[in-house]
């Protein structure tokens, strides 16, 4: 029989198995596999007292914590936050007692040197007015633009001094800030403030303006140096935008 065109037919290769290494004396039969190292993980989020407490923020008027605090209650869940109100004129006393406290700068030079100061942001300054005042006709203002006006002097002025050439003083004392609004309300004269508070106290009869080269508010985090614990390390976190794994 013709056997052209058929293939040959292969024969199976010979497999060799790999040499066996040689106990060494002593060895058992069947050696245990070495113990795996433990995953390192980089930025892993620091352990954390759990013990339950309470820390206490402090906050002047016009800032704005929230996203703060609703940072904190994610992360912290077991430390509860108060926020105590501070009026400008008592922030240096009222830090001795609180964990941390939102100011607004400058701050006393005695208690600088005690405390540790983050500046967070600079506040607009705003000129408010009556609904009725030619002030609001424009869209901002300028220094120059309040001469002839009358100009309410605060008790709680949270601006540097406001150097405004041909501005008139009142003829009543100063007031505090939801006064003088209120005050700026009548006509009887216009206030500067920070953009927030003029938010804070906003009224239908009244409204305001910025005051472009007028001075800025400063709003700092603040707390007594010998009082860094865990929990302020982690709210200056919060603030700064580190995230629960982020390195220190």
């Amino acid at each position: 029989m013709a056997t052209q065109g058929r293939r040959p037919q292969r024969r199976p290769q010979k497999t060799t198995k790999p040499p066996q290494q040689k106990r060494r004396p002593g060895q058992p039969k069947h050696a245990t596999k070495p113990p795996q190292a433990k995953k390192v993980v980089f930025d892993a989020a620091v352990a954390q007292n759990d013990e339950p407490r309470t820390f206490r923020l402090g906050v002047v008027p016009g800032a704005t914590p929230g996203k703060w605090i609703d940072a904190w209650k994610l992360r912290m869940p077991h430390v509860a936050l108060e926020v105590v109100p501070v009026a400008v004129s008592d922030q240096d006393a009222a830090i001795d007692d609180l964990d941390a406290a939102l100011v607004r700068l400058p701050l006393g030079a005695d208690t600088l040197d005690a405390l540790h100061v983050i500046s967070l942001y600079d506040e607009v300054p705003v000129v408010v007015a009556s609904i009725e005042s030619h002030l609001l006709a424009a869209d901002d203002l300028h220094l120059a633009d309040l001469a002839g006006e009358v100009l309410i002097a605060l008790t709680d002025d949270t601006l540097p001094a406001l150097d405004a050439p041909g501005a008139l003083a009142p003829r009543f004392a100063p007031l505090s800030t939801p006064d003088a609004i209120a005050t700026a309300a009548t006509g009887a004269g216009a206030v500067v403030v920070p953009m927030s508070l003029a938010r804070l106290h906003h009224r239908k009869d009244a409204d305001y303006r910025p005051l472009v080269d007028g001075p800025t508010s400063t709003v700092a985090l603040a707390w007594a140096r010998e009082r860094t614990t865990p929990d302020v390390e982690t709210f200056v976190g919060i603030v700064r935008g580190r995230t629960a794994h982020s390195s220190r």
